[in-house]
């Protein structure tokens, strides 16, 4: 029997096909329209409204063209968020843990350590701290600002970072945005700081054969990294990473030791000292989210939706502030869980760490001690070569931004090197002090504030403030306009 023949003995039937053919056409109208919209929204979307060079350093201008980004990069301001240790918000690291006034003594970290509040701030904090001005060298704005490719382009280099950190600070006045990691024509990830590319270019790497997925890393790495000022060869304090024999913590300490690089001599212990600025590329190379291809930008700035478009979140924040987006990406245990997983992590090494800075208070005052009573500079060298070496582990671990998740095994293990050397350190001071008749317990300072430490080691902390109030009522406005009336000779939008 025919369809037909059908429909005439039930006309029911008839009608159900008729209703069911109806639905479907109206759902296949709907689909080619959304596909149509969408296509159409894309087009729009990223059809450049405006047309600027590589050198304009202006965040909101580049917003015009990527609005969702722009957007989403402001909400980097917000800095409520914050996690167990870190997080978005400034913390005063000096008064959480007052060691490291001690540990830094005779260096700028002692009179001022916040934790960064984002890229947002960057100039704001960069300007505020008590650690700016004086002999800093213009290398301190080199990832601090979308102005720095600008000026390297027009002055090179080698002449940016040469001169006093105040020389320029009417040139840097716009945050780290769009310029550091984007052409401005393709909108491609690019390399806007010649120290990567020259790291690479040392150590036989062509930086510019690597994948789309590595440069979502790579871009951080241009200033999440450890680096120096180097000064040899008539050098004007010139950014350099410490690559040349690998990217290990000892590694990097061959490196150094090759040529004795000493970024201070410590207050007390006159040890030699490496300060670690911060690791980040180079510890998360050593995890297991590097062995399993996963970028920074996959965590930090996952891909989202809105309006139908997929794009870079340009929220740069932790991923325990978004979960959902970053770690439940690949991962399916419940949020509470993965939390738990990196405080887990966190506590451990953690743990550790504080025994390490411990051992080190005690390795500085005792140092200090051999030297009062007559020790030799003999006799101190091997003593401040450990303390050197053990601080170094110490701060390669502490100051780099979320080591203790990125790579808990590798940091476990350069902490506990670390303790190693320090206790080798000490055994050795007890041996010397003996020698010059002392045999007594050496008492450990009373640190138990900023405020306690500070004056332990003998800075005069109001001195200091005074003078970062004048630079800040007196200098900072004429940098300001100065930059307002440069700026104003932009193209206006």
């Amino acid at each position: 029997m025919s369809l037909s023949d059908k429909i005439r003995q039930k006309p029911i039937l008839g009608w159900a096909i008729f209703i069911a053919s109806a639905v479907v056409v109206f759902f296949l109208g709907l689909l080619a329209s959304s596909i149509i919209e969408r296509r159409t929204e894309a087009q729009f979307v990223y059809t450049p409204v405006i047309k600027y060079d590589q050198s304009e350093p202006r965040n909101a201008v580049w917003g015009k063209n990527f609005p969702r980004e722009y957007q989403s990069y402001l909400q980097t301001a917000d800095t409520t968020f914050r996690s167990k240790y870190n997080g978005g918000a400034m913390i005063d690291m000096l008064e959480v843990d007052p060691r490291l006034v001690v540990l830094w003594a005779g260096y700028g970290f002692s009179k001022d350590y916040n934790q960064g509040r984002g890229h947002y701030y960057a100039i704001n904090d960069i300007r505020n701290t008590l650690r700016t001005g004086g002999p800093q060298p213009n290398t301190c704005w080199a990832c601090k600002s979308t102005d720095v490719p600008r000026m390297m382009k027009n002055v090179g280099p080698a002449d940016f970072y040469s001169g006093a950190w105040e020389s320029k600070g009417h040139e840097i006045v716009n945050p780290i945005g769009c310029a550091d990691c984007h052409e401005a024509k393709t909108m491609n990830l690019q390399i806007s700081r010649p120290a990567l590319k020259e790291a690479f270019e040392r150590t036989g790497k062509d930086i510019t054969k690597v994948s789309h997925q590595e440069m979502r890393s790579l871009v951080c790495a241009q200033c999440h990294v450890e680096y120096f000022f180097d000064k040899r060869d008539g050098k004007q304090s010139y950014l350099t990473f410490p690559w040349d024999k690998g990217l290990t913590v000892e590694d990097m300490e061959r490196y150094y030791d090759e040529f004795m690089f000493t970024d201070w001599t410590h207050a007390l212990s006159k040890a030699p000292m490496l300060k670690a600025q911060h690791p980040d590329w180079e510890v998360y190379m050593t995890g297991i989210h590097a062995e399993r291809g996963v970028a920074c930008a996959d965590c930090h700035m996952p891909y989202k939706s809105e309006g139908g478009q997929k794009f870079t979140d340009h929220h740069l924040q932790s991923p325990l502030n978004n979960v959902e987006a970053s770690c439940a990406v690949c991962h399916r245990e419940k949020t509470i869980t993965l939390i738990k997983n990196v405080y887990d992590r966190q506590d451990k090494i953690i743990q550790n760490r504080d025994k390490l800075e411990e051992l080190l208070v005690r390795a500085h005052v005792e140092a200090k001690k051999a030297w009062d009573l007559g020790a030799t500079e003999d006799q101190m060298k091997p003593v401040l070569m450990d303390i050197r070496h053990a601080q170094w582990r110490w701060d390669y671990s502490a100051a780099s931004h979320g080591a203790s998740f990125h790579s808990p095994v590798e940091i476990g293990r350069v902490i506990s090197t670390g303790i190693d050397i320090a206790q080798e350190a000490r055994i050795k001071l007890a041996r010397l002090l003996a020698s010059l008749g002392f045999n007594e317990e050496i008492p450990y300072p009373d640190i138990t504030t900023k405020e306690k430490a500070q004056a332990f080691i003998g800075l005069d902390m109001e001195k200091l403030q005074a003078e970062k109030a004048v630079f800040l009522k007196d200098v900072l406005p004429v940098w300001d306009q100065k930059a307002k009336e440069r700026e104003a000779g932009y193209p206006s939008w």
